[in-house]
């Protein structure tokens, strides 16, 4: 049976009428929140919290209270850029790859990868706007725009490209979720019972009727969204592997650059979906919605993915054995057996070994598993993307410049709070917003019998 066949019952799971999915979906948002969501709110303000110190201390005191130097000049800064860039990426595919497919599986999950992206995206900005050591300046040299000094930014930079790439990116998909949105916030305005929540949906819902009209022009607007989200899966993470791969640099300068970093972020971004829905299913009661079919498709896709990764990891060394570049091949020893060894096989580990797990039906369908699997994979690429980093740079061309890069405790508290930036923005998104995509479920649910509720 293919997944574009799945019978509703597989989709939502239990005897649901169209009332019922409103009422399940919008419990959140209509009643206090328990005890539980608080739990986990004040733990990602406290991670946050952490966060703000470390910001605050080296743009207070400057950049030299971190542990970048020369010539490790981008450090955990850059690593967190392209990891949390990557983690973005689930939310697009699953929303408009798997909408243009008619992959009916997506429903049930698209809403809260969408704002996974937009939140993680948000997060990812930080790191380069506060590595410039002056971010209050950073948009005004950055932005390209007619000024009186007739100066302009470098259009060849690599950089500069990710302005506008991830731009766009954040762009596109802010409006495409929030079309998305539309129909739900319109039933969530029907049930509020108190003035202010009511005039705030009101004004979110954007006149949303629900008639005919509505529904042509909303499916058109999201089929045409979903057209310009799909070409920026792959154009994104593509830019920002051109960070890298235009350089000169021995383990950087490579074309396989490309495809290999749209795959590990689909893969870490979907593990992050994993994880998160994981916690939504069990925090808010939402197992009829979140099945065990939709988390073991996401397993399939990760364990596809995590494949393609450990094939690009042994092309890079067989490319660099067979190019007889003495540093393309010093480099790559000495990210397996160099100083950051650790940090390669806890690579490799996470990445390659682990995630074969997926390949038995009962690791998938395991809840406990899964969960811990996801976590893995996403502690994995992000030593990836610090393995690309700091190996690359802390040993170059020349032996006398060479120097050992070691993160300060502003370095883990910068990364380690941008954890808290992230829960606490998706913790506050399903207290305020559906997370479930009511409308599109109700679109692969068995017909209620006339004497249902609608």
């Amino acid at each position: 049976m293919t997944t574009s066949t799945l019978p509703a019952e597989v989709l939502v799971t239990g005897t649901k009428t169209y009332a019922d999915v409103n009422n399940d979906v919008s419990k959140p948002l209509e009643s206090f929140p328990e005890t539980r969501w608080w739990i986990c709110f004040g733990t990602a303000l406290a991670v946050l919290a952490i966060w703000l110190f470390s910001v605050g201390s080296f743009v207070f005191y400057g950049q030299g209270m971190l542990g970048i130097n020369q010539p490790s000049g981008w450090g955990t800064d850059i690593t967190n850029f392209v990891f949390w860039v990557g983690i973005g990426h689930a939310g697009t595919l699953i929303s408009a790859i798997l909408f243009l497919f008619r992959q009916k599986w997506r429903t049930a999950i698209n809403r809260s990868a969408e704002a996974m992206t937009i939140f993680a995206v948000i997060t990812a900005l930080t790191f380069p706007l506060l590595h410039t050591g002056r971010p209050w300046y950073a948009a005004f040299w950055l932005l390209p725009y007619p000024n009186q000094r007739h100066l302009w930014v470098n259009f060849r930079s690599p950089l500069l490209w990710d302005v506008f790439a991830v731009g766009t990116y954040f762009t596109i998909s802010l409006v495409f979720w929030f079309v998305g949105l539309i129909p739900d916030l319109a039933s969530v305005r029907d049930r509020a019972t108190t003035g202010i929540r009511k005039n705030i949906y009101t004004i979110l819902s954007l006149g949303w009727r629900g008639s005919n009209r509505n529904w042509s022009h909303y499916e058109m607007a999201y089929l045409l969204l979903a057209g310009l989200s799909t070409p920026l899966v792959l154009s994104v993470h593509t830019i920002v592997s051109f960070d890298f791969a235009v350089s000169s640099e021995p383990g950087w300068h490579t074309t396989i650059f490309p495809p290999y970093f749209v795959a590990g972020a689909i893969f870490s971004g979907f593990a992050m979906v994993v994880t998160l829905l994981v916690i939504m299913r069990e925090m808010f009661n939402l197992k009829n919605y979140i099945t065990l079919e939709h988390l073991e498709k996401m397993n399939k896709v990760i364990m596809a993915t995590g494949m393609i990764v450990g094939y690009a990891y042994a092309s890079e060394f067989f490319m660099a054995w067979y190019s007889g570049n003495q540093f393309e091949r010093y480099v790559f020893v000495n990210r397996a057996f160099g100083p950051y060894w650790w940090a390669y096989w806890t690579m490799v580990s996470c990445n390659v070994l682990i995630p074969q797990l997926f390949w038995f039906r009962a690791c998938r369908r395991n809840v406990a598993i899964v969960f811990v699997i996801s976590l893995f994979v996403n502690i994995g690429m992000w030593f990836e993307r610090y393995v690309i980093v700091v190996t690359s740079l802390h040993r170059d061309f020349l032996p006398s410049s060479w120097s050992m890069y070691f993160p300060t405790w502003y370095d883990w508290g910068w990364t380690f709070g941008s954890m808290g930036l992230f829960f606490a923005l998706f913790l506050l998104f399903v207290r305020a917003l559906p997370t479930i995509a009511m409308a599109e479920v109700k679109g692969v649910m068995p017909q209620p019998s006339s004497g249902a509720h609608h």
